[in-house]
């Protein structure tokens, strides 16, 4: 089986080194060269544009930083589109739009060829040993043939529906995610100008009811002072608005999310557009002239379980 694997950044180079080690035929595109040369140490092979890729490439899957590059990708002149071959399958694992997957997969479906949207969740050290979670969206014999890379890729899978409903179901688990974030960064500061240590602070929140996986990882680098999560402002506020999209498209009123993406638009303003995400609390250490640091805790978060090979999660209503 030939995979092409088109965007080789924080995530998608952790995802294609994964089938890289799995042992599959690979090839390769990315504007980093840096990026690309981990994937050829592992074996993999380079491609020179979207249409080697589409040539040479039983199944293909892209993981870019927004709906536009992905569009951009997938309908350029020398795009994966124009050079799909027949019986093709498209994986699209960037976090996207509803809308935009489902208008490219019928163009895909017009070149005889079947998409899935299959958006990670679980943060960059768990695509690094291959534990993420998986999102697919798709027609169940489509989530069947990609079962076997989606498992060398990740270690909970679960088949969302149709096409598109893994899209916004990523777009809804990361908004929770920026809720937390932020809503972490009000409590730590709260504790410390309280003059709760921050170092039982953590372990309090850890161990209570307030805790999250978001806290077990984010709240350490906070307090670390690195803020590094592989993860920027910008990529947060295109979430959010991915999310307000599915709300306002629905006609749900919502209340907190729009503070909430307001919030970190200014952060956007503020710091930069590349910093990093968890540098939203930095508004809160100008505002109180309060820097949120504790000793003992890392700069980056690493996964310490054991690479598996992935399983498929069964609906709790089954």
């Amino acid at each position: 089986m030939n995979i092409g694997f088109i965007g080789l950044g924080n995530i998608g180079g952790k995802l294609a080194s994964s089938l890289a080690r799995s042992g599959y035929s690979l090839k390769v595109l990315d504007l980093n060269p840096d990026a690309t040369q981990v994937l050829l140490d592992l074996g993999a092979s380079s491609a020179m544009s979207p249409k080697e890729i589409a040539q040479s490439s039983e199944i293909i899957i892209t993981c870019l930083p927004s709906p536009s590059v992905s569009s951009e990708v997938m309908e350029a002149k020398d795009g994966v589109l124009t050079f799909l071959s027949p019986g093709s399958l498209w994986i699209e694992m960037s976090t996207t739009d509803e809308a935009e997957v489902k208008r490219l997969s019928k163009m895909v479906a017009n070149k005889a060829s079947s998409s899935l949207d299959c958006p990670v969740s679980g943060g960059c050290h768990r695509a690094s040993t291959g534990n993420i979670s998986i999102f697919v969206g798709g027609e169940r014999s489509d989530f069947d043939r990609a079962f076997p890379l989606l498992q060398s890729m990740g270690k909970s899978i679960l088949h969302t529906g149709p096409l598109g409903s893994a899209s916004i179901l990523k777009a809804v688990t990361n908004y929770l995610a920026s809720v937390n974030l932020a809503a972490l960064g009000e409590a730590l500061m709260t504790s410390c100008c309280a003059g709760i240590d921050l170092g039982v602070a953590y372990d309090a929140i850890r161990i209570s009811s307030g805790n999250s996986f978001v806290h077990e990882t984010e709240s350490q680098v906070i307090l670390n002072g690195s803020r590094n999560i592989n993860f920027t402002l910008d990529l947060v506020v295109k979430d959010m608005s991915l999310f307000q999209a599915v709300a306002d498209k629905v006609g749900v009123p919502l209340e907190i999310a729009p503070l909430l993406l307001s919030m970190f638009k200014d952060g956007e303003l503020r710091y930069g557009s590349r910093e990093w995400s968890p540098n939203i609390v930095r508004r809160l250490e100008d505002a109180c002239g309060v820097k949120l640091s504790s000793p003992g805790f890392p700069s980056e978060i690493f996964d310490s379980e054991d690479e598996s090979v992935g399983v498929e999660i069964s609906s709790s209503r089954v």
